[in-house]
């Protein structure tokens, strides 16, 4: 991989790069009215879903393989620099709220940590051992996922990310924006959504950028659902740790069941707020203790779990 103290030859592999090519046709985009600017990038962005529409057998080959080892105890992990960092970082805090997650079931690391995530770290993304000690921190096993991001594919640190946990025995998973990319190449599972130049020129942040979290939106949605997260497309493991959520529970609860309101609190009152659990009381008129134990015994799948209680 190209060293930074090169400056010469690492500017000529990013004139190689897809996500860094120069458009002359919108070379005048700064002259012209703000609604056409406005058109012209809504349409730059119309074409993203069908760049990752083109890789989705990668990806749900990657989700099979993450949900087979989170199934086992093990970690999704990812791992990027920058605006790719950032957006692996929003994925994983939003796993908790919404799928019920375990501290620590899915973490997000940042080249240069936290702060990262608001301001510029210099040099950050350009240490493979700033990697390699962020994930020795986790202490990485087998069961585990990491997936590096990255939208130009060559990131030193997600890309030192990926190999280091390869090397740990860990499944490893590699999603770029650029064809042919280092990344990809590296993991057991590379993905390359190749969205094509930006409106602004190296802006990955753009379509590059809409495409890797359209793309971290599978990866842990799906595989929650492959966990038994979900019944249907209802979030029976949400966790209600606000009014809203509470709300919500309460309806997936009524969605589920068809059951009144009072039957609802009733349910929620004797599972402890659990609303998996409270589905299950209701439909398989089952007390509260016995819907924990049949949902233990099913891995938290609850049509499983359904399924033992009319056995």
């Amino acid at each position: 991989m190209t060293s930074t103290s090169d400056p010469r030859a690492l500017r000529a592999e990013l004139e190689n790069l897809t996500t860094e090519a120069f458009r002359p046709d919108l070379a005048e985009i700064d002259r012209l009215p703000t609604l056409d600017i406005a058109r012209l990038m809504n349409a730059e962005d119309a074409t993203v879903p069908a760049a990752v529409a083109e890789r989705l057998p990668q990806i749900a080959a990657a989700v099979d393989a993450v949900a087979e080892r989170m199934a086992s105890g093990g970690r999704l992990v990812y791992a990027g620099a920058g605006t790719a960092g950032r957006l692996g970082v929003l994925d994983a805090s939003e796993c908790p709220p919404t799928f019920g997650t375990a501290p620590g079931q899915v973490v997000g690391l940042i080249a240069g940590g936290p702060e990262a995530m608001v301001t510029s770290v210099e040099g950050a993304e350009d240490s493979a051992r700033l990697a390699r000690d962020d994930l020795d921190g986790l202490a990485l096993t087998p069961a585990d996922t990491v997936v590096g991001v990255s939208a130009s594919g060559r990131t030193p640190y997600a890309v030192a990310a990926v190999r280091h946990a390869r090397r740990l025995g860990a499944l490893t998973v590699g999603l770029a924006c650029n064809p042919g990319s280092p990344l990809a190449a590296a993991a057991d599972h590379g993905i390359e959504i190749v969205v094509g130049p930006e409106l602004l020129t190296g802006s990955t942040r753009l379509k590059a950028g809409t495409a890797q979290k359209l793309v971290l939106n599978m990866l842990s949605t799906i595989t929650m659902i492959r966990l038994g997260k979900t019944y249907g497309n209802l979030m029976v493991d949400v966790r209600a740790s606000n009014e809203k959520l509470r709300a919500r529970s309460r309806r997936i609860v009524a969605l589920a069941t068809g059951a009144g309101d009072e039957e609802i609190e009733r349910a929620l009152t004797a599972t402890g707020g659990e609303v998996k659990n409270a589905i299950l009381t209701l439909l398989a008129d089952v007390d509260g203790p016995t819907a924990a134990r049949l949902l233990a015994e099913s891995g938290g799948h609850l049509r499983a779990a359904l399924a033992s209680a009319d056995g």
